[in-house]
């Protein structure tokens, strides 16, 4: 066990009693201001195939964000919890009218045959408790985007997906403590801001 887990327990109390302290009408404020961001950040423009969150109680809303993606042609996904004990999660279309199931953690599902490896997507919207403007996310300690993700590790260089946390800006950190098998982000996007964490990777050419 790494010394770094008491601090990322201390960390997740402090940042799940910020992000529960918000009002609804500041909710509401910060997920139209993040969904700007999003449009200004030209990354729908970039981007067809967009892996997306659905949102817990307090996570910043996605939502609003999956509708306009969808109104302007992209393919949007949203992930599966493997059944079992496996943690690696496969990825589903989101289409308006389609149908959804609550699995075992309360989260809407996408009711679909098909699923999809994380790799196949260009973009993917990561959720998070806490990040730091270098890229590193604190998750809820699930591991679940750390198995998604796992075969990132495997490689030297990438295309995709473009991970990108999305977050309230009171999650901001001013670092966050690393694992060996952590993953930084691309970009977070916020209510208040864009984030460009990594400029400079290397991707396949």
């Amino acid at each position: 066990m790494s010394g770094d887990v008491p601090d990322k327990v201390s960390l997740r109390r402090q940042l799940r009693r910020a992000r529960a302290a918000l009002t609804p009408t500041r909710r509401r404020q910060a997920v139209a201001a993040f969904t700007r961001n999003v449009l200004r950040s030209g990354l729908l423009l970039r981007y067809r195939r967009i892996g997306f969150y659905a949102s817990m109680p307090n996570e910043l809303d996605l939502w609003p964000l999956i509708r306009t993606a969808q109104a302007r042609g992209r393919q949007c996904f949203l992930p599966v919890v493997p059944k079992g004990r496996g943690k690696c999660m496969r990825f589903r279309e989101w289409r308006p009218g389609g149908r959804f199931q609550a699995n075992r953690y309360g989260i809407a599902e996408v009711v679909a045959r098909k699923a999809y490896a994380a790799r196949t997507m260009d973009l993917l919207f990561v959720p998070l408790l806490g990040f730091d403007v270098a890229g590193n996310r604190l998750g809820m300690g699930g591991g679940y985007y750390d198995a998604t993700l796992a075969f990132l590790r495997m490689r030297r260089a990438w295309r995709k997906p473009v991970l990108i946390g999305a977050a309230y800006e009171c999650q901001r950190l001013p670092a966050v403590p690393v694992e060996s098998w952590d993953y930084p982000l691309d970009w977070v996007l916020t209510d208040s801001a864009i984030y460009r964490c990594r400029p400079n990777r290397r991707v396949m050419s």
